[in-house]
């Protein structure tokens, strides 16, 4: 028999980690599915049904259960060879922590925060600290961290860390709750705790270190200098930016001045990002073909925004808009879930050959989505607006938010039934390889 290749082991890969690439798939479209019955309850409100235990449940499954598993596959296949991926310690944690989730779908709508979602959301925890301390040690062992591939490793490294920092906010629920202070702002501040470390540290700094993979893979010409000065920049401003999270508590002015620095930094490293892509815009074009590329843009337009919007709550005033208006803190988490992250991730998978648009059921399902997206965030970012204004609430608001909702699970609903029809491969990308090597030496100047 003849020995495999590097190519067939690797699509060999793919072939095995297509079930739970589905699967991750799949609970996209539970929570769309969750996210249209709440905004259901609100024109039609449903007996027998707590609303609060629904929204627990919509949210740790869209955070555990579709980015969590999603970037899970996208980082082991970045980093860690096929032989390595592919033993059965990696397939035990990612079924493991979908059980997790799924444990905790089913007792949140029931019990809300209780003994049974608690020790899921604990197991899940538990997991994730496996799979940190084995990626890094395989990731390691294959010295990925002194290889091509060491600038986006720093960004990933920093992602893991921020994921294992954030379970600090859970860990600390239990002594808050038992010494009596549910409900306080020291509840409420663990709670932001997690919540930013995971999206501003985890999923952030993953998808950015998914992005420089792909240039230092197809040696796409990026400013090493700016590169590392961009890393440091967001890295050291995503620690004191949870500042940004407890300012509706109004706490001294020295509060708002340390968080309001970080998030200058941030736009900074903005800017520095931009200039060091623009100039190889094209070859990162080439690397996303078709729907893969609008995908792209999206989810560039998404991080700016995100993080424009991120600066401006560093200001009193803006500050407590935020606070009082919850329309825009709920468009904003959207935004960063769904635009930002979810369709970079898709643009991700798509560009490597795992899921694909070429079906029309394919692009007429993330037509859709991408559709109801738009919609949805229009209509909550202006019902706040209509509410800041003093021009009261956008006429038939919960009827067109919920009717426009209707298009995210058929959209992603379609895009996962095609997906059962195609088989993963591997990209077919040796003419980019070819652009990627000529662009080398078009490196970004400054």
């Amino acid at each position: 028999m003849m020995p495999q290749t590097g190519g067939e082991i690797a699509g060999a890969s793919i072939n095995r980690w297509r079930l739970p690439l589905l699967s991750a798939l799949l609970s996209l479209v539970v929570i769309a599915l969750l996210g249209l019955l709440l905004r259901g309850m609100l024109v039609v409100p449903m007996t027998g049904l707590n609303y609060k235990y629904l929204l627990h449940a919509h949210s740790h499954a869209a955070l555990l259960g579709w980015l969590y598993p999603a970037l899970f596959i996208a980082l082991l296949h970045a980093y860690v060879p096929p032989e390595v991926r592919c033993q059965k310690v990696y397939f035990r944690q990612f079924w493991l922590a979908q059980a997790a989730v799924l444990g905790m779908l089913l007792s949140f709508p029931v019990q809300g925060y209780g003994a049974v979602s608690i020790t899921f959301s604990t197991a899940h925890i538990l997991l994730s600290y496996w799979f940190i301390l084995r990626f890094l040690k395989d990731a390691k062992a294959a010295r990925v961290s002194q290889g091509v591939h060491r600038l986006s490793f720093k960004f990933v490294k920093a992602s893991l860390s921020f994921l294992a920092l954030s379970s600090l906010g859970p860990w600390a629920m239990g002594p808050i709750m038992a010494t009596g202070h549910s409900g306080s702002e020291l509840y409420y501040n663990a709670i932001y705790f997690y919540l930013h470390f995971l999206y501003n540290g985890w999923f952030t700094f993953a998808v950015l270190g998914l992005l420089f993979w792909l240039l230092e893979k197809y040696e796409i010409g990026f400013s090493q200098k700016y590169g590392l000065l961009f890393f440091r920049l967001m890295f050291w401003a995503c620690l004191p930016a949870y500042l940004l999270s407890v300012l509706w508590i109004k706490p001294d002015a020295m509060v708002y001045l340390v968080g309001g620095l970080a998030a200058l930094v941030q736009v900074l490293a903005l800017g520095l990002l931009v200039r060091g892509l623009w100039p190889v815009r094209r070859q990162l074009d080439t690397l996303f073909p078709g729907w893969g590329r609008g995908m792209l843009i999206l989810a560039a337009l998404a991080f700016i925004l995100k993080t424009l919007m991120q600066f401006s709550t560093a200001f009193p005033y803006m500050a407590d808009l935020a606070y009082n208006l919850r329309f825009f803190i709920i468009g904003y988490l959207h935004l960063v879930l769904i635009g930002f992250v979810s369709f970079f991730t898709l643009a991700f998978f798509a560009q490597r050959g795992w899921v694909s648009f070429e079906p029309g059921i394919s692009r007429w399902g993330m037509g859709l989505f991408i559709l109801a997206f738009i919609g949805s965030e229009a209509l909550l970012f202006g019902q706040g607006l209509f509410l800041w204004l003093g021009l009261g609430a956008v006429p038939n608001y919960n009827e067109l938010l919920f009717g426009v909702s209707i298009l995210l699970p058929s959209g992603i609903g379609l895009f996962f039934l095609s997906q059962l029809r195609q088989k993963p491969h591997l990209a077919p990308l040796q003419a980019i390889e070819d652009v990627g090597s000529q662009a080398a030496t078009t490196a970004a100047r400054g």
